[in-house]
């Protein structure tokens, strides 16, 4: 299995960086350090809603013994006037607002009453209270994000602040989802003999939209050679990266395997993995589009998505590290692993004092759903261990990211 995760890592790159507009930029990797132009605070300004005052003038103010002054104007936020507060005068002023020349301290409005002509005030401030400062957050010049920073909210909140419309960042992949079955129908349609709901496009595609990539679940293809090749030569022009499921396997009409396997640049091992064995990888097209041919039974198809395509997927975005947290456990259930082959065992898991604690979910079966569902890890058997007993220490892959 390392050796295949190596060989996928291998021969996808990372995508070239580009601007972007900076909502279109969120969750995307920084490819540009970036300096701010201005400073954070722009100009001295306001805290607090109150009066802009010399501070001097207030010297022994107090509930019993109040300060009037008088109010020579007001200052709003996005508004200055030329008014300068003198000794022994204020100014009425709103959070946000510049600060009047003259004035070197706020009294909150809580401290007065509120007056509009004149203000009695009960308290003296130090000098330069509830004033924010021209520059005490950033300094132009100063660079507030690295390279290779991931942009959340707070990321994007500096960006803004210190002007930039547009960064240098790492796309999200471009993923087109296949499934190919002539068995498969769509949800909401109606079944015939033998015909099953195609759940795996939509699985991959939410898999990879959970990833981070842009995703173009094109549906079902049924088992026709012409058609298969036809419709991954249409979507290439789309496509960053291709995930196939059903056709890779030792079947008679493994179509997927039998027609890719014809170009000579995908390959198709059996690894030792369980649930997953039969995969294929490589590119096509042109461009050497990378190519994910996975199983068609559903738990292996999203074992070997989290396990293979998924660190592909960060790896194009420039994202580390590649692959899900992995922990040490404690599992509460017993159950045998087959010799010579990783096993990923669905299970719940939750951590407390004693650490993380895992039991199983579901059958091991990899055509069982339902237990995946209810799934927020994968316990990890090593290739070398045939059986696991309850109490037993495990590494546990988690797979949502409130689990994480």
């Amino acid at each position: 299995m390392d050796e295949h995760l190596e060989a996928v890592l291998g021969r996808v790159t990372a995508l070239p960086a580009f601007d972007q507009p900076l909502m279109d930029a969120v969750g995307l990797v920084l490819c540009e350090d970036i300096v701010s132009g201005v400073s954070l605070p722009g100009f001295d300004n306001s805290a607090m809603d109150g009066y802009a005052v010399q501070a001097g003038d207030l010297a022994g103010a107090s509930d019993e013994n109040p300060i009037a002054l008088p109010v020579v104007g007001e200052f709003r936020a996005g508004r200055s006037q030329p008014i300068v507060v003198t000794p022994g005068t204020c100014v009425r002023i709103m959070t946000g607002a510049p600060m009047p020349r003259g004035a070197d301290s706020v009294v909150p409005v809580e401290w007065t009453d509120g007056g509009t002509v004149n203000v009695r005030i009960t308290q003296q401030p130090p000098v330069g209270g509830s004033v924010r400062h021209a520059g005490e957050d950033v300094t132009a010049g100063v660079q507030v994000l690295d390279r290779d920073t991931v942009l959340g909210p707070r990321q994007i909140a500096v960006l803004a602040a210190v002007g930039r419309a547009r960064v240098k960042a790492r796309p999200r992949p471009r993923v087109v989802v296949i499934s190919t079955g002539a068995e498969l129908r769509e949800p909401g349609s109606r079944l015939g003999d033998g015909q099953i709901y195609d759940s795996n496009s939509y699985t991959m595609a939410a898999c990879a939209r959970d990833a981070g990539a842009v995703v173009y679940r094109v549906g079902i293809v049924d088992d026709d050679p012409k058609r298969i090749m036809d419709t991954l030569s249409d979507q290439l022009v789309r496509a960053d990266l291709v995930i196939t499921t059903g056709g890779v396997s030792m079947g008679a009409y493994d179509i997927v395997k039998e027609e890719l396997s014809k170009l000579g640049t995908v390959d198709f091992p059996q690894v030792a993995m369980q649930p997953g064995k039969p995969q294929g990888f490589g590119v096509i097209g042109e461009d050497e589009v990378p190519i994910f041919t996975l199983p068609g039974n559903p738990v292996s198809a999203y074992v070997s998505f989290e396990v293979f395509v998924r660190p592909a997927l960060r790896k194009m975005m420039g994202q580390m590290p590649y692959r899900r947290a992995l922990v040490p456990g404690v599992t509460l259930d017993g159950f045998s692993s087959p010799p010579g082959r990783r096993q990923f065992v669905r299970a719940t898991a939750t951590s407390g004092d004693e650490g993380w604690m895992a039991s199983t979910v579901g059958g091991h079966g990899s055509h069982l759903l339902g237990g995946l569902s209810r799934a927020n890890a994968l316990i990890i058997v090593p290739e070398d261990v045939t059986a696991v007993r309850a109490g037993d220490k495990v590494e546990l892959m988690l797979l949502d990211k409130e689990t994480g």
